[in-house]
């Protein structure tokens, strides 16, 4: 099993969520505007966009939510000023951490990550140190309704990857300049799409013992936590008998 679906299953299993509605929108803004100030905003024409979009709509954010934010990328409502940045770091036992964020103030962000890392026995590094650890892929995620090889063919065709297989949900792995082509092509093949976004995969994994479990998990929730965060990418792979412990205790 690839590293991608290793480290989707890891954060089904330590029970990760969506931040609450106000959190999940406030993000979403950021990435709709920061999108159309790069791209352009109509959606048509910038992937980017179109996938934020999307995924604003899935979290069933309004219509003018959405309106709004595209207009304050292109200037024709006034806004903040967005800076795209990523970060880089290690948890208890060496485990790599990337940390995509958006903000309007880099100085106060760069600090409020530097402690949480600092506060569960980590650490910021340098930039470069611990990327090359990661793969970006496009992950469409799509209901377990047919079989294995079925998916696989009607993937392949679509320009897909590989695809991961789960009890409930596959994943189907695209490159990172395919993925809106591969979900055009699904969805034209009838295939129902749950979920898709553009990923940093780990290409291995590292098995966390019982002494660190519980540090790295939290470490990982308050990086996801922080208003300023996008999305929180790391290599570490937990044993389903240390989770039960964990969740029992």
């Amino acid at each position: 099993m690839s590293g991608h679906s290793k480290w989707s299953t890891i954060k089904r299993a330590k029970g990760a969520k969506d931040a609450a509605r106000g959190k999940l929108f406030s993000r979403l803004i950021k990435e709709i505007t920061v999108a159309a100030r790069d791209g352009g905003g109509d959606a048509d024409a910038n992937p980017r966009l179109r996938l934020a979009i999307d995924k604003a709509k899935e979290g069933n954010m309004p219509n003018d939510n959405i309106k709004r934010a595209i207009q304050r990328g292109t200037g024709e409502i006034e806004g903040a000023a967005y800076e795209e940045n990523t970060y880089e770091g290690y948890g208890p036992g060496g485990v790599a951490f990337l940390i995509e964020t958006i903000t309007d103030n880099k100085n106060r962000t760069v600090a409020e990550v530097r402690h949480i890392f600092s506060k569960y026995n980590g650490n910021l590094a340098e930039n470069g140190a611990v990327s090359w650890k990661f793969d970006r892929k496009g992950i469409i995620e799509v209901p377990n309704t047919m079989s294995e090889d079925d998916l696989m063919m009607v993937a392949i065709e679509a320009g897909a990857e590989d695809i991961d297989p789960g009890e409930e949900m596959h994943q189907i792995v695209t490159g990172p300049t395919d993925l809106d082509s591969v979900k055009k092509n699904l969805e034209a093949q009838g295939i129902e799409i749950k979920e898709s976004s553009l990923q940093m995969i780990p290409q291995n994994t590292i098995a966390v013992g019982d002494s660190e479990a519980e540090t790295i998990i939290k470490l990982s929730d308050a990086l996801e936590d922080h208003d300023d965060v996008q999305a929180v990418y790391s290599d570490f792979e937990i044993d389903d008998a240390i989770l039960e412990k964990l969740n029992a205790g």
